[in-house]
């Protein structure tokens, strides 16, 4: 291969196919019959995915929707793609035919790969996306021949012969990643080959400082922009393995799988830390132990989980902020540098800023939008030209988040900026209300929006779900005297509902936005 090539998976993939990492494991799974796929044997089958594409007629440019679980065909699809220079475009596996639809319609994808598992999920709606050519059945019926345009990606993939990966420039769009919704409708938001590098050099290598010896467990899954790095593009970068998991990670299934597979970082989502420490219990799982690296992303990560997951484990959380946009963490604590209920500080080769409602920068002790700067940034959003302006005003990407910076340059996330809101004139924090409820013993997970009280002004409105169904009688009142009593008076939720859960993206974000819409 040509070294101007800029194809991404010569740098993750073809670096890697021989010599010390040919027959080491890349990839495990967790459940099941516990599969591998070494370097050795990923570089091979990515490369015959090229000659897949060309027996049925895809071109370079394509789309080639992915619908798969974390199993070890998702890196092979992945990269041997970007090898052809088809766009392999991940979706969300936990999502309805209706917006499967939408998504296969708006990207006008020629070829589907879908874990046998999901098929049925999305088969009724798949004579409705007429773009759609080919579909590649992962799993169930290997050697059931091909029927029209279904067929199985194994057997398609073993008469397959291995083609040279295609020659890109690193500013060639690579792949797609749909946004996750905790604000809306998903957008496709396009990612070019050099991305990828950006993110290992940058926080893989700086702060998380990942080793060829290292084991990572992800539990945020690979279509999530988060979990795609933790899972693929880190391990890969220096020669670690990845164990995968395609079930939904439970406190049961976690730690199993941190028993049995000893996991040196782990990376995981602050809903599934509380749900961890909620089932723990005062007592270590075995595993944990190994653990040397936790982080944490998706949404800001509580100060009371911080501290008490340290306490028990004697592992910090690297509390982070990345994007689908930024394709990865970009502001973030480091080990032995870690403030728990701050978001850290820029990742080096990031820079970040906060801006007030008319682009003006505001300095310390003042809330505003963060904006950041970084080689990681995507290229636009597909066919929003008008949301694509709006996010990334140069060399600057919009995140929607505000923040506000401690005078030590700490970041302290506030909230979305759809989620923040006035009381008595003054700015409230969703998300400072929602730490300090969960600070109380009886309270899991908690989620603030505004609500209308009898003036139609704004006050705060609490759900919140409980450790145990057993609430006491006054709960509501205990509740509001203790926010009053962690963070002031004036900034207690007006009205406290119990929920058994919180409405979530696949990725642990909390959608707020279908909180507001209730009555």
């Amino acid at each position: 291969m040509e070294s101007s090539n800029k194809n991404a998976a010569a740098y993750f993939i073809d670096r890697h196919r021989h010599g010390e990492f040919s027959s080491k494991p890349a990839f495990i799974e967790a459940d099941g019959g516990e599969r591998q796929l070494n370097y050795g044997e990923l570089a091979e089958q990515s490369d015959q995915l090229a000659h897949l594409y060309e027996r049925h007629g895809l071109r370079r440019d394509d789309r080639a929707a992915m619908l798969v679980l974390d199993t070890i065909e998702f890196p092979v699809i992945f990269w041997g793609s970007l090898k052809a220079g088809v766009i392999p475009v991940p979706l969300n596996t936990l999502l309805s035919s209706d917006v499967y639809k939408a998504m296969l319609l708006d990207s006008r994808a020629r070829a589907l790969f879908v874990s046998s598992a999901l098929f049925a999920t999305i088969e009724p709606i798949l004579n409705d996306t007429p773009d759609l050519k080919v579909v590649f059945i992962i799993g169930a019926d290997e050697e059931k021949p091909s029927q029209g345009k279904y067929h199985s990606f194994a057997k398609e993939l073993s008469l397959s012969e291995p083609c040279k990966p295609v020659s890109v420039s690193a500013d060639e769009c690579a792949f797609w990643l749909y946004s996750s919704g905790s604000t809306g409708a998903p957008k496709g938001v396009r990612h070019v080959h050099g991305s990828l590098q950006a993110t290992s050099d940058t926080y893989g290598a700086q702060v998380l400082g990942i080793q060829k010896k290292d084991i990572i467990f992800s539990v945020a899954k690979m279509f999530f922009a988060y979990g795609l790095g933790n899972a693929m593009t880190f391990p890969l970068s220096v020669g670690a393995t990845t164990v995968l998991f395609s079930g939904r990670p439970t406190p049961d299934s976690v730690f199993a799988i941190l028993k049995k597979m000893t996991p040196t970082i782990f990376c995981g989502v602050p809903t599934l830390y509380a749900a961890l420490l909620s089932s723990i219990e005062g007592q270590v799982p075995a595993g944990l132990e190994k653990i040397r690296c936790c982080i944490s992303a998706g949404e800001a990560l509580p100060e009371e989980i911080g501290l008490q997951w340290q306490k028990l484990t004697d592992v910090e959380i690297l509390d982070g902020v990345g994007s689908t946009e930024m394709l990865h963490i970009f502001l973030s604590n480091s080990p032995g540098d870690v403030v728990f209920g701050t978001s850290g500080v820029a990742v080096p080769g990031y820079e970040i800023r906060l801006v007030d409602d008319v682009g003006n920068i505001v300095g310390p002790g003042t809330i505003g939008e963060l904006l950041v700067k970084g080689s990681s940034a995507a290229d636009s959003y597909w066919n929003q030209r008008d949301k694509s302006r709006t996010t990334f005003e140069g060399e600057w990407t919009h995140t929607g988040d505000k923040y506000e910076m401690r005078e030590d340059g700490r970041m302290i996330y506030c909230g979305r900026t759809d989620d923040m809101f006035k009381v008595s004139g003054i700015w409230v924090s969703p998300f400072e209300i929602e730490q300090a409820l969960v600070s109380h013993p009886l309270v899991l997970e908690a989620a603030v929006v505004a609500a209308r009280d009898e003036n139609d002004l704004e006050k705060p409105k609490a759900f919140v779900v409980l450790k145990s169904s057993e609430a006491q009688d006054d709960l509501v009142e205990v509740l509001k005297s203790h926010v009053k009593d962690k963070i002031g008076k004036w900034k207690y939720p007006r009205w406290i509902e119990v929920r058994d859960d919180l409405p979530k993206t696949a990725t642990g974000k909390i959608q707020r936005f279908k909180l507001r819409d209730q009555p």
